[in-house]
């Protein structure tokens, strides 16, 4: 009993010290961190970001040990990321705003902003930021960023509960960093459509809708190099195939990246005609745990170089490029022949002459 009285007795003191420390630190700054302080010098402690705007848009970026995930499901573009988290932690005040433009460019933020919360995992009590106790997650920062300034080499924003907005900017920057705080999914979702390890595929399908009989499936029997091969036309297996070129296949899958999502560019009527379409190819990736990737594959018609009024139809199909459903059909993207081709060969490609 005497020791719990002796326990609680210390944190008491230790937070009495913390709060002198804190108190004595803002009496004597010149700066109003409250209401400026818009900065996070250590990043590696941030744990969530979410923005909002004023219309439906919101994301949120959480970190986990498998990496950042964008509303706890989807994969993120990790350099998206990093250049978001670079921004925080460099972001400086210019300068506050002029009393003559106050109500203006706080009426702006009320109407166009995107609101942004920090959280970070921090301790409880940091004595001289040497002695660190009691670590938890925060909500440490909540502010509203605002447009640029006329020069376009500010931008406007304003801390939550602030009567004040301020001007703020990137050192050796030049440029505004609003368009850094984007509450889009689309600004934010990762490029990667397969990223496999040879050790981490089970099974991987493919079907060939130009070739039918050319679509195969291959099964994953051990790691010694021994697979199944199973031509999907018929059933049958194919016992006599180039092993090489079949473990260059396998190992294909890590990395493959789409050009760019469809989603907010192309009329959802466009994408909704498309997908009726007959796909040119499926390909179905299952891994050792279960988790199915699958890509539906169209083609893409390509618009001829000079469009007159008499000619308005689609002609020939784009040799580059063609358009892909993934996400279990909530991404429609545009998909590179020049990256997917080592995946897309047919089945006699495989098979020994």
């Amino acid at each position: 009993m005497l020791k719990k009285k002796k326990t609680r007795l210390i944190v008491v003191l230790i937070a009495l010290i913390a709060v002198f420390i804190a108190v004595n630190n803002n009496s004597t700054s010149t700066l109003n961190d409250k209401d400026s302080n818009f900065s996070v010098r250590d990043t590696a402690s941030v744990t969530k970001i979410f923005m909002a705007d004023n219309g439906v848009n919101e994301v949120l970026l959480k970190r986990t040990q498998h990496g950042w995930l964008l509303n706890k499901k989807f994969p993120v573009n990790k350099r998206s990321v990093d250049f978001l988290l670079e921004t925080i932690k460099k972001i400086k005040v210019k300068a506050p705003v002029s009393k003559a433009s106050r109500n203006n460019v706080v009426k702006r933020l009320a109407g166009s902003s995107v609101k942004v919360e920090i959280y970070q995992y921090v301790p409880r009590i940091n004595l001289f930021n040497k002695v660190k106790l009691f670590y938890h997650e925060k909500r440490t920062k909540v502010f509203f960023v605002g447009d640029v300034t006329q020069n376009n080499l500010g931008t406007y924003m304003l801390m939550e509960g602030a009567e004040n907005p301020y001007i703020v900017y990137i050192p050796g920057f030049r440029g505004f960093v609003s368009v850094r705080f984007s509450p889009k999914l689309d600004d934010w979702k990762s490029h990667v459509v397969f990223n496999k390890n040879l050790s981490d595929i089970k099974s991987v399908e493919i079907i060939n809708n130009k070739k039918p009989n050319e679509s195969f499936n291959v099964k994953v029997i051990d790691a010694m190099g021994n697979y199944n091969i199973t031509r999907l036309a018929d059933g049958t297996t194919v016992s006599d195939y180039d092993t090489l070129k079949l473990l260059n296949f396998l190992t294909s899958f890590k990395d493959l990246r789409y050009e760019s999502r469809l989603n907010a560019i192309l009329p959802p009527q466009r994408i909704d005609s498309i997908l009726h379409t007959k796909p040119i190819y499926k390909v179905t990736l299952v891994d050792v745990k279960n988790d199915t990737t699958r890509v539906i594959m169209f083609n893409k018609n390509k618009l001829p170089d000079a469009v007159t009024k008499a000619y308005e139809q689609l002609v020939p199909v784009d040799l580059d490029r063609f358009y892909g459903s993934i996400n279990n059909g909530q991404d429609f993207v545009l998909m590179q022949y020049y990256t997917f081709d080592k995946v897309l060969r047919p089945l006699s490609y495989y098979e020994k002459k």
